[in-house]
């Protein structure tokens, strides 16, 4: 699949939101300028702290390892609901669930 034509699996999970009437809010430290040209309507954080604050759920959908060491209490406080849905399985589910976070990870 060309990906410069029908964009990465993340950006067809995010476009499949926003026609279904989601507000989404992202952030990649790769690909952001060429996010932010196909994907109209997003609002664009400027970190993974950044995107969380006031979502009713975070989705990880990039195995980059900046995400595999956040501050994860800091990320549900700024959750509105400690929803996190990690579709790259980088965190441990019983772990998650210790946390607080209603956690998914999918594939297990």
């Amino acid at each position: 699949m060309d990906r410069r034509r029908n964009g990465s699996k993340a950006s067809r999970i995010i476009q499949t939101l926003l026609k279904r009437g989601a507000k989404v809010k992202a952030y990649d430290p790769a690909a952001m300028e060429e996010a932010q040209s196909i994907l109209p309507g997003v609002e664009f954080g400027k970190d993974a702290y950044d995107v969380a604050e006031g979502c009713d759920a975070l989705v990880l959908a990039t195995e980059w390892n900046q995400f595999r060491r956040l501050d994860l209490q800091r990320i549900k406080v700024l959750l509105k609901t400690p929803i996190f849905i990690d579709l790259r399985n980088v965190y441990d589910p019983d772990q998650m669930e210790q946390m607080g976070f209603n956690y998914c990870g999918v594939g297990r």
